[in-house]
């Protein structure tokens, strides 16, 4: 059954209200205040979402043009996030808040009336509009994070994780591919729990290999927002663990802190 792109839509309207919220009263000392991912401040991470936001509109209405960019960036060295960060360093809070209420609202706008198997442009392989709006989701909720952490704010946990957990899930062989290693054969259970106990699962019950983890933990990894050493996650067998060692969903740069393993 096609994915219902007026729900995954209203998931990511209600996704961006949190990260509105967190930035919204922000003085521009605030919008200026560091955030894990170095380098960053809150005001890039907000640039960085409207940005990419247009460029998914743009992969969606006008494919040709988004290839052809593409193909000119990847001549001229490739997508370089830090780089298009700089772009935009001269713009105020406030101006980059309506920049990202503009960009959001076109991007739902667009998206909720598409067709969720019509296949986009994107960096790497084509996406679904389906795939492509879950992963702004999945984009949104981390960055948020890393505006929560600069500002030291705990978020609530929503239902809305298990657009994230199903890419991360389903992101296993792409975080293979970005270390350059050939995905296992092995079959993997991830069993995700929620406050109230209740489980999201995918793969085999009777998997050798597999990973018990709250929903948080196991999005917080999967984004690249916290190290392994520092969640709480049960990982059973060589091929869980291997992958959990890699784990990545998102292609852009991590904001998360460094576990002792990372510390020299």
């Amino acid at each position: 059954m096609p994915a219902d792109m007026t729900a995954l839509a209203a998931d990511l309207a209600a996704e961006s209200a949190v990260t509105r919220a967190l930035v919204a009263g922000l003085d521009e000392a605030g919008w200026h205040t560091p955030t894990p991912a170095a380098g960053w401040d809150i005001a890039d991470q907000i640039s960085h979402l409207a940005y990419f936001d247009e460029v998914t509109v743009q992969s969606a209405l006008r494919p040709e043009q988004f290839k052809a960019e593409l193909a000119e960036a990847e001549a001229s060295g490739g997508i370089n996030p830090d780089a298009i960060a700089v772009r935009f360093r001269d713009r105020s809070g406030s101006q980059l808040l309506d920049w990202f209420d503009t960009a959001r609202a076109e991007l739902l706008n667009t998206f909720k009336n598409l067709d969720p198997r019509a296949r986009l442009p994107w960096f790497g392989p084509p996406m679904s509009a389906a795939s492509s709006l879950t992963a702004r989701i999945m984009e949104t909720w981390a960055h948020t994070q890393d505006i929560a952490d600069a500002l030291g704010v705990t978020r609530e946990p929503t239902d809305r994780l298990r657009h994230v957990a199903h890419i991360g899930v389903g992101a296993r062989a792409f975080s293979y591919a970005v270390h350059g290693k050939s995905v296992p054969t092995a079959e993997i259970r991830v069993e995700l729990t929620g406050p109230d106990g209740t489980a999201w699962t995918w793969g085999p019950a009777e998997a050798d290999n597999g990973i018990a983890a709250r929903r948080w933990d196991f999005c917080l990894l999967v984004t690249q927002r916290r190290h392994r050493n520092d969640l709480a996650l049960g990982i059973t067998g060589p091929a869980a663990n291997e992958w959990m060692a890699i784990a990545q969903a998102l292609r852009g740069r991590g904001g998360h802190r460094p576990g002792p393993a990372e510390i020299r």
